[in-house]
């Protein structure tokens, strides 16, 4: 939500929590933008605004950018609007398109924030391995057309569990925050050609994720060394790690808190 209005916001009678699923493709991300642009809250609160009968303003989880997806995001918002929050999922899908759904609605505590009372996300990463792409799923994975060496990219996945400090993965332009996290778990998994990497983690820096996969993707083609990896991580450079993955790859999957919400 808009700093200026926070207080105001904060004063509503309610304090709403949606999980929303999307396809990010058509979208500038998930953030509000300036017309023309259009983010996936742009199209949300315009559509919340309609059925709670004020204005809407939304704080969410994960601020994904263009072309990335979700199954899980969580947002929060506060509102005077009086329906019942077991008819807010079926409400909000009469009005929204296909590609934007929530999946399930809750009151939460008035202190409750989708960013700061989150205690873990996890992000998955999709890759199509093939010569050619694949017209079905190049808004959904990212197309590598040589064979990746999955048990080397497994070996390197490993390296980031545990807390880190994941300055390598860093891109420029986040908010200043701690470069430290705890990587929970982080695995692969393949299915004929295609990959899946999940990270469970604390929390994750500006691209982090994407910077990862593409570091990885290069361990998988060979180009660096399960030791090249261990090494970009020791460095804390950013120049030390391979370009981004790409953004249609990433889905943000989950978010999870201390209370029982959506997780």
């Amino acid at each position: 939500m808009r700093q200026e209005n926070k207080e105001e916001m904060k004063a509503r009678a309610r304090n709403i929590a949606l999980k929303i699923a999307y396809d990010g493709t058509a979208y500038h991300g998930f953030q509000r933008q300036s017309p023309p642009v259009v983010a996936v809250a742009n199209v949300l609160e315009k559509r919340l605004s309609v059925i709670f009968g004020d204005t809407i303003e939304l704080a969410a989880a994960g601020r994904t950018d263009a072309g990335v997806h979700a199954y899980g995001q969580v947002v929060n918002f506060f509102t005077d609007g009086r329906i019942p929050v077991e008819n807010i999922v079926r409400a909000a899908n009469s009005l929204l398109p296909d590609d934007i759904v929530v999946k399930a609605a809750a009151e939460a505590p008035r202190d409750f924030s989708t960013r700061h009372s989150a205690r873990s996300k996890t992000y998955l990463y999709r890759i199509h391995q093939d010569s050619t792409p694949d017209p079905m799923k190049v808004r959904y994975a990212w197309h590598v057309r040589e064979p990746l060496d999955t048990r080397a990219m497994r070996e390197a996945l490993r390296e980031i569990e545990g807390t880190h400090d994941f300055s390598s993965f860093r891109a420029a332009g986040g908010k200043p925050m701690s470069p430290i996290r705890t990587m929970y778990e982080a695995e692969l998994k393949e299915e004929g050609e295609d990959i899946t990497i999940r990270i469970h983690g604390s929390g994750f820096l500006y691209h982090m994720v994407r910077n990862l996969v593409g570091t990885l993707a290069n361990v998988g083609k060979g180009r660096l060394t399960v030791e090249d990896f261990r090494q970009i991580l020791a460095a804390k450079d950013r120049q030390k790690a391979s370009p981004t993955a790409p953004a249609q790859g990433l889905y943000l999957l989950e978010v999870c808190y201390d209370i029982p919400l959506f997780c």
